[in-house]
């Protein structure tokens, strides 16, 4: 039976200033470091082990995986990164406060923009200095498929064949996975895993530092999934992703 552990990277420096992130590359805050630490310690306590990693071209999910590697003595673990578990390119809202842009266009807008499935953040142009095709990270994917502003289901489309080419063969290969990513791209894992239809995958949150079990069949199946710790703090957790972007009622 094979093993999937799907991990949300830690807090990073602009989820703690509740910032639309997207590919903008901004590291880990101190306490998204923190739960990285704790994600390894849940991993080693569950008696788990990892054959190879997979990661995205993002320093906040390579450094949760680093770190979680470092904490549990494997450093030599085969990593590939690929731009294609990048999390959804939040086109111009990327940097907004999420708090203020819903002052701004409404809450209603915002919870479109972020939680409905097919619907595209406002983009930005192939010539802003922000687009993807200008970081050097990025210079060997074809320009037209670097994305201006992703929907989740554009985000599905352009993460499903990494798992296709990379991730479901070396599951079937007898090797335990581990996979350090975005919330996005996990959702689009998850709703391809889990079978959820468009309305189930756009309710669905990710906590942040959380590790996600998966047993799986040789067809790749779910057997069983489940997230490592508390049940509690997982569903507290997945509320305070939920509350982004909500204004404060007095």
């Amino acid at each position: 039976m094979a093993r999937l552990i799907l991990l949300r990277h830690g807090q990073s420096a602009w989820n703690l200033e509740n910032r639309f992130t997207g590919w903008t590359d901004v590291d880990l805050s101190p306490a998204g470091e923190a739960e990285a630490l704790a994600a390894a310690r849940l991993i080693r306590d569950e008696g788990l082990d990892f054959s190879v990693c997979h990661t995205s071209m993002l320093t906040r999910a390579i450094r949760t995986l680093h770190l979680v590697q470092q904490e549990l003595d494997r450093l030599w673990t085969p990593v590939r990164k690929h731009w294609r578990l990048n999390e959804r390119h939040y086109g111009a809202l990327q940097g907004l406060d999420k708090r203020e842009t819903a002052a701004r266009h409404g809450e209603d807008q915002v919870f479109v923009w972020r939680r409905s499935y097919d619907v595209p953040p406002p983009v930005i142009a192939p010539d802003d200095p922000k687009h993807p095709v200008h970081d050097p990270r990025y210079a060997d994917v074809p320009p037209d498929v670097l994305p201006c502003g992703e929907s989740l289901e554009a985000t599905v489309a352009r993460v499903l064949p990494y798992w296709y080419d990379a991730i479901a063969p070396d599951l079937m290969a007898g090797r335990d996975v581990l996979v350090a990513a975005h919330g996005n791209s996990l959702r689009a894992l998850v709703m391809h895993l889990d079978g959820l239809d468009r309305e189930a995958v756009s309710r669905l949150d990710i906590p942040t530092g959380l590790p996600r079990l998966y047993e799986l069949d040789a067809a790749l199946r779910p057997v069983s999934y489940r997230y490592l710790g508390d049940p509690a703090e997982a569903e507290e957790r997945a509320r305070a992703v939920a509350a982004q972007g909500r204004l404060e009622k007095n």
